[in-house]
């Protein structure tokens, strides 16, 4: 890299780097006194308290009996959720997509299995605060580049470094199934040389079947063996430890990576899914959970209603098949997770239940990146990474008043805020003339 690159690398970074100092580890126990608690996983407590002291939630109820030196947060009218889990993204991984220097999401090839998301988290990105202040209080961050990108990181949004702010690591390997549309020439007949996408599965199955040999000579211990840092990255998703997350969003897709799990024997994760109401019973039949990003998209095709997006949420939840709802997987949409609510919104417009459209963004979610005996739902003894807000959270108009990630008070500013209070004086300014 030159010199003069390496100096403007340096100023975007400056120019783009959040102020926001982050919070420190929870000293003294706080109550959130008489709120209404969306607890998710037993319902909603009204005019209830909630203790957490260390990090953990300790007690629900009324007349807690309080330690010394407990903090008492009044909290009457208000609403406390647990926070939100946006499951595909590239927060922390690219600030200004327009900027070649703030993407670091791709790396160079078709396999990368040995990519990790987290260590080239950017926990200074002016897009995390701005992410929390909806309430979005983690993110699962996901290499995106070639057949097999890497594996996925869930981020705390908050702390000073990578390592403060990683909350789970890895949380699955990454691979972008490859179109299977069948292209065509000019005269409407099957282009062998411009199909590839049997030669795409097949270089994927050459490299799990590599990865396999070489998982047997590292047990073996044989003198042959060599490390391999590519091929390293397969062994948890060989051993069953993590699953793999298949980006798929047309039936044929769909079809394919799932019948190519059951053949490689592997725990699939399907995100995307955006025809998955068409596959409802080989999703179900095979217990594939997924990670749905598609309730603002348009129909694919002429003869789908204007609406099947929308609805897509309401018929996974009515065929049984685990599933949470998440933004658009484009890197485009970076800038707008905190809009993650207003997804689920959207789907509980359109025939899903209120409060499964909740948990699709919680609990639901907790779930298929398992995690859930932490966070994604408020009770006794899981982490206290949750928000005060006005009203619904699903409801646009609702506003987040604060929000505690592990019991920690995290500062509410960003640069929405500030460009609003910004204006907002100079219009006053402009009036008082």
């Amino acid at each position: 890299m030159s010199m003069s690159i390496k100096i403007i690398t340096i100023f975007i970074s400056f120019l783009i780097a959040s102020d926001q100092i982050p919070s420190a580890d929870q000293d003294h126990p706080i109550l959130l006194k008489n709120a209404t608690i969306h607890t998710i996983s037993n319902g909603i407590k009204k005019n209830t308290d909630i203790l957490f002291d260390s990090g953990k939630i300790i007690a629900i109820g009324k007349n807690i009996n309080l330690p010394v030196n407990t903090e008492v947060i009044n909290t009457t009218n208000k609403h406390i959720f647990p926070g939100l889990i946006s499951a595909s993204t590239v927060l922390g991984l690219q600030e200004i997509g327009a900027v070649r220097a703030t993407r670091d999401y791709a790396e160079v090839g078709v396999f990368n299995p040995n990519v990790r998301a987290n260590v080239s988290y950017n926990p200074d990105s002016e897009l995390i605060p701005i992410s929390r202040s909806n309430g979005v209080l983690l993110a699962l961050s996901i290499p995106r580049s070639g057949l097999i990108s890497g594996q996925s990181s869930l981020m705390y949004l908050d702390g000073w470094t990578w390592e403060d702010a990683t909350f789970k690591h890895p949380v699955g390997l990454h691979l972008f199934w490859p179109p299977m549309n069948i292209p065509k020439n000019k005269k409407n007949k099957t282009n062998s040389k411009e199909d590839k996408r049997l030669t795409s599965i097949q270089k994927i199955d050459n490299i799990f079947d590599e990865s396999r040999s070489y998982l047997k000579l590292k047990i073996s211990n044989s003198q042959s063996f060599k490390h391999n840092l590519k091929l390293e990255g397969l062994i948890p998703v060989l051993n069953n430890e993590i699953p793999i997350f298949i980006h798929a969003n047309e039936v044929r897709q769909i079809e394919a990576a799932v019948y190519w799990s059951i053949r490689q024997n592997v725990k699939m994760v399907l995100i995307g899914g955006k025809d998955s109401w068409r596959v409802t019973e080989l999703l179900k039949g095979n217990n594939i959970p997924v990670i749905y990003t598609q309730t603002h998209s348009t129909p694919s095709r002429r003869f789908e209603n204007f609406d099947q997006s929308f609805t897509t949420p309401n018929q996974l939840y009515k065929a049984g098949i685990k599933f949470c709802i998440s933004n658009s997987e484009s890197s485009f949409q970076t800038p707008h997770i905190r809009n993650l609510p207003y997804h689920a919104a959207k789907a509980g417009s359109y025939g899903l239940p209120w409060s499964e459209a909740i948990r699709s963004i919680t609990l639901s979610t907790a779930e298929i990146l398992g995690v859930d005996d932490r966070v994604g739902s408020i009770d006794i003894g899981k982490n206290a990474t949750l928000f005060i807000a006005d009203g619904d959270i699903l409801d646009v108009r609702t506003q987040v008043e604060q929000v505690f990630i592990d019991g920690k008070k995290v500062d509410m500013s960003d640069r929405h805020k500030v460009l609003f209070d910004k204006y907002q004086k100079k219009y006053q300014q402009l009036k008082n003339k």
